[in-house]
C-alpha cells in the first residue's frame, strides 16, 4: 500500500482508541490535526482505492480481534470558533464535551443536552446525536442546532450545505449511504443563564449515571441494540432473563440490559457471541427480532 502521508503508522492496534477497549491492528493508521490534513489523507486513500475508517472517539462501534485491512484516520482536528450572533464552527473532531464547556461560559444554550455522551462533531453529526429532553417528554437532536456544514463528497469536491442535507433521522443520515466526511459544522445556540445550563448538565449526568454503566469502569461501546418502538430494547433483553449474561469477557451489563460491557478481558469475538446469543434468545422467548445499533468494523 502506496501512500503520500506523513506521519503514517503501520500495524497500529485501535483497542485503545475506542471506548470499548476493544480491537486488532490497523494496516496503516494516521492522526490528522487540520482539515488540511484530513482531506489530503481522505484523497490518497481514494486515490488509491484503499480501505479507510475515519475513527473520531471510538464510541458506537466495535473494530475486530484481526483489525481492519487498510487506512483509520483518527480525526484530530477540533478547531472550535465562537461566531456572532451565538453561532459557532466546529472542525470535525472537535469534542462535544469541550464545545459544551466552552458555550456554558459564555452563557450559549444547545450543546449541555449531549453531556457526557463521548463523541466529535463528525460522529454526532453521522449519527444525529440525542438525548432527553430535560423534562424527559421528548429527544432533543443535533440537528436542531445545525445551521450549515461543509463537507468533503464521496466525488471528492468540496461543499457547503444546510441541514435538510442530511435527510435526519433516530440514529440515521445521508452520511450512512453516501461517503460524504463533515469537515467543520456551523451550529447556532441560543443565549442561555450559566445556572440553567449546569442544571441540564448535573440533570443529564445524573440521569446517566443512575441507569448506565460507568464507561470508565466497565468499558461499552453504548447501546447495542436498536430501539423498537413502543418497546424499549433493553427491556426485552431484562425479560428474557439476559442481565449479567457473559461470554469470555463480555457481559450483559447487570445496570443497563441494552449495555453489553468488556468485563476487562473482553475480545471482538465474545462481544458478538453475546450479541448473537442476545438476539436468539429475546427472538425464541418474546417473538421480538433485536438489530444492533453498533457498526461492526475489520476483518471478521
Amino acid at each position: 500500500m502506496s501512500l503520500n502521508i506523513p506521519n503514517l503508522e503501520r500495524n497500529k492496534f485501535l483497542a485503545p482508541f475506542t471506548t470499548y477497549k476493544i480491537g486488532g491492528p490497523a494496516d496503516l493508521f494516521v492522526e490528522v490535526h487540520t482539515i488540511d490534513e484530513l482531506t489530503h489523507a481522505l484523497s490518497e486513500a481514494r486515490r488509491s482505492s484503499i480501505p479507510f475508517f475515519l475513527l473520531g472517539c471510538g464510541a458506537n462501534i466495535l473494530f475486530t480481534d484481526k483489525g481492519f485491512r487498510g487506512l483509520v484516520i483518527r480525526n484530530r482536528a477540533n478547531k472550535i470558533t465562537f461566531l456572532d450572533n451565538g453561532r459557532v464552527l466546529a472542525e470535525s473532531g472537535a469534542i462535544v464535551d469541550d464545545l459544551i464547556e466552552q458555550s456554558q461560559n459564555l452563557e450559549l444554550s444547545g450543546f449541555e443536552h449531549f453531556v457526557d455522551i463521548p463523541s466529535t462533531v463528525g460522529g454526532a453529526m453521522w449519527q444525529n446525536l440525542h438525548f432527553l429532553s430535560p423534562d424527559r417528554k421528548r429527544t432533543v437532536f443535533i440537528e436542531e442546532i445545525v445551521q450549515t456544514s461543509r463537507i468533503f463528497t464521496e466525488e471528492g469536491q468540496f461543499r457547503t450545505v444546510g441541514v435538510d442535507y442530511f435527510q435526519y433521522g433516530y440514529d440515521t443520515s445521508i452520511l450512512q449511504v453516501r461517503k460524504d466526511i463533515v469537515l467543520e459544522v456551523t451550529f447556532q445556540l441560543k443565549p442561555k443563564p450559566k445556572e440553567e445550563i449546569q442544571s441540564v448538565i448535573d440533570s443529564n449526568i445524573a440521569w446517566r449515571r443512575a441507569k448506565q454503566p460507568p464507561l470508565a469502569e466497565f468499558p461499552s461501546c453504548g447501546s447495542v441494540f436498536k430501539k423498537i418502538e413502543g418497546v424499549g430494547a433493553g427491556r426485552l433483553v431484562d425479560q428474557a432473563g439476559l442481565k449479567g449474561a457473559r461470554i469470555g469477557g463480555a457481559e450483559v451489563s447487570p445496570k443497563h440490559a441494552n449495555f453489553i460491557v468488556n468485563t476487562g478481558n473482553a475480545k471482538a469475538a465474545d462481544v458478538l457471541r453475546l450479541i448473537k446469543h442476545v438476539q436468539d434468545e429475546v427472538k425464541r422467548k418474546l417473538g421480538y427480532t433485536l438489530e444492533t445499533e453498533i457498526a461492526v468494523i475489520g476483518e471478521l
